[in-house]
């Protein structure tokens, strides 16, 4: 047998729960439910996907694929406009405005899409990552020539959704010590390895965190975790720092669950500040059913994911247990407050 095909099968016999519906209407506040990511809609039954909505209790999903122009225009028209209070749709910026007018073409972009209907910003890691300028210079979300494009979002009442990043062991060597060796086989594109290439993890997050002290008047949700979900510290001390910071748990339950105790421990302490987001797409009842159960209880040793290797990690994760007053603030009204949403 090689080693890849191996699939313990935990022994361990531990109390568990089914929790199929969220406790309160919940708001998944990280969702891609647009073209951008998959070449086609996502989601191609909307229908059907209300319908698991229903049924799992989730009153809206917060789409950020919206882009800009027309990609923008249909995604409203697909979700927003067609199904009133049920999606609400970000967008994003056209780097390539970059390079026009040192960067002064990105804030009247992004008035346009506000104008649209859009009613958030929506940021990838490419930011850091890929996005370089005419002058071929790779682009950090500290650039000052963004400066303006955080203030306008200020100045228009929406909330930037940033990814910055992505999983530490993303960034290490791709050998026999990285935690994440499966899943960079199957996807070496994910790999940032390459120092020359790629900015260091720390370098990346030292880049959010000037944006956030530098632009106080803006709303920031830092996906996936504060983007660092294996530094709980950091995000700990930056929420503490910084009142326009907030976080969302989306695609990060693996690494929150391997450690509830500290993760328990600051969404307690920051309850006004943690949005309940899944990134899982198109969104399924079992997959909405592991998050409520890890929200709401405190079972031990269960599967973060139905997949058979997991994606995000060989290992079980365990729940949170949150108070109901706590759990309504992180399902819907923080992200109801953020987006302007009806409580």
């Amino acid at each position: 047998m090689e080693l890849s095909e191996y699939r313990p099968r935990p022994r361990l016999r531990v109390p568990g729960s089914s929790v199929p519906r969220a406790s309160v209407p919940a708001i998944d506040a990280h969702n891609h439910l647009g073209r951008w990511l998959t070449g086609d809609w996502s989601v191609p039954d909307v229908g059907g996907l209300l319908d698991v909505m229903d049924g799992c209790g989730v009153r809206t999903i917060v789409n950020l694929d919206g882009r800009w122009g027309e990609e923008l225009q249909e995604n409203l028209d697909r979700y927003d406009r067609a199904h009133p209070g049920r999606f609400v749709t970000f967008c994003h910026a056209d780097w390539d405005e970059l390079n026009r007018e040192d960067g002064k073409g990105l804030a009247p972009g992004l008035r346009r899409s506000v104008e649209a209907g859009a009613r958030g910003l929506k940021v990838w890691k490419d930011l850091g990552l890929h996005v370089r300028d005419a002058a071929g210079q790779l682009v950090l979300p500290d650039d000052p020539r963004l400066g303006d494009l955080w203030d306008t979002a200020a100045e228009l009442g929406i909330p930037v959704a940033i990814h910055t990043a992505d999983p530490i062991a993303f960034f290490d060597p791709i050998d026999e010590r990285n935690e994440r060796y499966e899943q960079l086989l199957a996807h070496p594109d994910w790999s940032f390895a390459d120092t020359e290439r790629f900015p260091r993890f720390d370098r990346l997050m030292d880049a959010l965190e000037t944006v956030v002290a530098g632009h106080p008047r803006t709303t920031f949700i830092a996906v996936h975790a504060g983007c660092q979900a294996e530094d709980l510290g950091r995000v700990w001390r930056m929420l503490a720092t910084y009142p326009n910071l907030n976080i969302d748990i989306a695609a990060r339950i693996a690494e929150l669950g391997r450690q509830p105790r500290a993760t328990r421990d600051l969404v307690l302490r920051f309850p006004d500040r943690v949005l309940f987001g899944t990134d899982e797409f198109p969104p399924s009842p079992g997959t909405y059913a592991t998050h409520f159960r890890f929200l709401e209880t405190l079972d031990e040793h269960f599967p973060h994911s139905e997949d058979d290797p997991p994606l995000m990690g060989r290992w079980h994760i365990s729940g949170l247990g949150l108070p109901r007053d706590v759990l309504a603030r992180v399902y819907a009204s923080n992200a109801a407050r953020i987006l302007g949403l009806t409580p």
